[in-house]
Formats: C-alpha cells, sequence, structure tokens
C-alpha cells in the first residue's frame, strides 16, 4: 500500500518559530517570520496536496516496491561522499539529485524534469545556464569543504527538508540544545515510525521517477537512525565508511563553523553548538556498529577510508562482494580511473582551533584507535 500523508513535525516547527522570535538579528527575524508564518505553511500544503495525488495520478507506484536499498552511514567527512559517487556510477543504482529532494511528491518531480527537457529542447538550456550561476554563487563559500550543486546526487535526507525533519535546518538553526535530527533511535517509537513511513515512501517514489533499481544513499545524519532504518528496511544493507576522528571531527566543525559565521551568527552560539555536535562525533562512530553488531542478519561492510582513496578498485570490489552485488566491468573500471580522486578540498581545520584534546578523543574511542591502527597525529590538513 502506497502512503499518502505528507508527513510534518509541528514539535520542530513550534520549536523553530520561538527560535526565530527571539532572533536578536531584526533583519534576519522580520526574513525568518515571513518564512516561517507564511512560506512554510504554503509549502507543505503544496506538497502535501502533491503527495496525496502520486497515486491517484501515477497508479504504478503502487507496485514499486523499495528492495535491498543500501545505506552509506559515517561520520561526516570520512568518505561518505566519494564512496556515494563512485557507486553511483553503477547505473543499476537509483540516487535522488540535490533539487529533486526538496520536491518529494513524485508528481512534483516529473513536473521538474519535464521542464527541464522542455527547456533542453526548446530554449537551448537558458533556464539550467540561469541556475547554474546561481549554483556558483550559492555553493561558492563552500565549495571548497565539499563540492555539491543542484544537480548532483547528495544527501537524501534533504527529502524531509520541508517535513522540518532533516538535519540540513541546523545549518540555518545552529541550535542543536534545542533541536535533534540526529537521534531518530531514541524517539519515541510513534514519532519514528511516522517519519520513516513517510521517509520509505518518498524513496519509492524517486524509485518510480528512476524507472526503479536500487535505492543508494548516503546521509552521515542516518548515524543516530540505523535502527530505525533496519526497522522500515529488514532488507537494508549498510556500508560504514572509517576514517581517523582527528580528521573527521575538526573538518567537520570547521564546516559549519564556516557556515555560520558566512550568517553572522553569535560567537557564544555557534561555540555551544559545535560543543554538542562534536560530543555527538562519538555517538556517530559508535552507534552504527553497535546496531549491527546486534543484527548479524544484516548485510553490511566496514571501509577503512585509507584504502578507498588508495586503493578505490580493490576497496569497491570487497564492498560489493560484502554485500552480495556483482560489479559491472564498466564501473570497475570507472572505479579504478577515479584513483587519487578522494580528496576534493583545500579545506585547513586543526584539533587545536576547536580546543579539542587528541588524548579525550583517543580515551573515548581506544577500541577503534587499535582495530584501524589511526594515527595519534592525524591528518590535521587534510582534506576530503
Amino acid at each position: 500500500m502506497v502512503g499518502t500523508r505528507f508527513y510534518f513535525d509541528v514539535g520542530n516547527y513550534v520549536t523553530m518559530l520561538r527560535l526565530v522570535r527571539a532572533e536578536s538579528d531584526k533583519a534576519r527575524r522580520r526574513k525568518l517570520l515571513a518564512a516561517f508564518l507564511i512560506g512554510v505553511p504554503v509549502m507543505v500544503a503544496v506538497h502535501a496536496v502533491c503527495f496525496a495525488l502520486d497515486p491517484l495520478l501515477f497508479p504504478s507506484l503502487r507496485r514499486t516496491e523499495v528492495r535491498e536499498p543500501v545505506f552509506s552511514v559515517g561520520h561526516a567527512r570520512s568518505g561518505t561522499t566519494y564512496l556515494h559517487r563512485l557507486m553511483a556510477k553503477d547505473e543499476r543504482f537509483s540516487v535522488v539529485l540535490m533539487y529533486e529532494m526538496f520536491f518529494p511528491s513524485l508528481l512534483e518531480k516529473r513536473l521538474l524534469r519535464l521542464l527541464f527537457r522542455a527547456d533542453e529542447t526548446l530554449f537551448g538550456k537558458r533556464l539550467r545556464h540561469k541556475i547554474d550561476a546561481v549554483e556558483e554563487r550559492t555553493f561558492a563559500e563552500t565549495n571548497d569543504m565539499h563540492r555539491t550543486g543542484f544537480f548532483a546526487a547528495e544527501e537524501d535526507d534533504f527529502l524531509l527538508t520541508w517535513s522540518l525533519g532533516s538535519g540540513f535546518w541546523i545549518v540555518l538553526f545552529p541550535y542543536l540544545g534545542e533541536l535533534d535530527f540526529y537521534h531518530v533511535d531514541r524517539w519515541t517509537e510513534r514519532k519514528r515510525r511516522r517519519l520513516m513511513t513517510f521517509y520509505k515512501e518518498c524513496v519509492r517514489r524517486q524509485l518510480a521517477l528512476n524507472g526503479g533499481g536500487t535505492h543508494l544513499s548516503k546521509n552521515p545524519t542516518f548515524c543516530g537512525r540505523v535502527e530505525s532504518l533496519i526497522e522500515t528496511f529488514p532488507d537494508a544493507k549498510f556500508i560504514v565508511p572509517m576514517r581517523n576522528p582527528y580528521e573527521t571531527i575538526p573538518s567537520l566543525l570547521k564546516m559549519l563553523q564556516t557556515s555560520w559565521a558566512l550568517q553572522g551568527r553569535d560567537d557564544h552560539l555557534i561555540g555551544e553548538s559545535l560543543r554538542i555536535l562534536a560530543d555527538q562525533s562519538f555517538d556517530a562512530y559508535s552507534h552504527p556498529l553497535e546496531v549491527l553488531a546486534r543484527h548479524p542478519e544484516i548485510r553490511s561492510c566496514i571501509v577503512d577510508y585509507r584504502d578507498l582513496v588508495d586503493q578505490p578498485a580493490t576497496t569497491m570490489a570487497r564492498v560489493y562482494d560484502e554485500l552480495d552485488l556483482d560489479m559491472p566491468a564498466s564501473v570497475a573500471a570507472a572505479v579504478s580511473a577515479s584513483r587519487g580522486q578522494g580528496h576534493e578540498t583545500t579545506h585547513r581545520y586543526s584539533l587545536e582551533e576547536f580546543g579539542l584534546d587528541p588524548q579525550a578523543i583517543h580515551v573515548r574511542l581506544a577500541t577503534l584507535f587499535d582495530r584501524f591502527g589511526w594515527s595519534e597525529e592525524g591528518e590535521h590538513v587534510r582534506a576530503n
């Protein structure tokens, strides 16, 4: 049965509206109030109507099943993007492009694709060129940390944006003490099931749009909902990239610090949110492994980031094998050609600038340091 109800987190809406009203920056407060009092309700209403119309307008949606989806979950900056892009070279996988994530209904997605085809055929991609220009301006300040684009495959957690259930909102609302988009496995059963059922319906619609295939997802935020993913997709498969926390934690903090600073956020607020985020990082390392250990029936693969970057062909062959997948020759060739492309940025960061104690990190993740033989120095200025 296809779900038609659009999920909307009323609790988060009330909390975010309260935070907006408490904004000290008058200009930002006015803009956000307009967005939350008018923009969000209107967009949610449009998406909800389209979502309900999907199974009526597209009967084939009822026959679309989500089978054996593959989820790449790992601490942010651990190679999830690189791995996702390597696997996306396999045309059997269905991925979600960034612009599609903000339009969760199948009706909306099909109308947008029709629009882009018409733009290409009739207007020589005039609209696409304008969007590319907007994209360049929008991501110019952060592309050195994480290169992306409206037409690139991205984190499908963004499908939950208009439901106010996506970690995307933390970029605009650095209130980690008030908003929790991460610890879904700790939520009440009712709330957790509502969110995950809606997410599954979004995935079903994307599969219908792409003509079937196997859903391929990468989301660092999903580290906190591995149990919920298994509940929702009992035949799911998981890939968990692992990288030295001396590299990943400060890299993530630097990326968000830069984003919040560009918005003119208060230094104290930024500092408090970074502290909470740093503490959450330990859970991002341990929780996926703990959950998967409790579910030996679930196929999964642990990937050492160093192997992924230095030996992508050998590493990806192992990933496919452990997930019981066959790697097409064309994909194997493309993966081999990608060697040396794992480092995407000139992004610089260090433990010291965030007051992080290397020894404290080592103690809390001692088992993983021993398992992966991570250097106690780390690679403080390496990127990805």
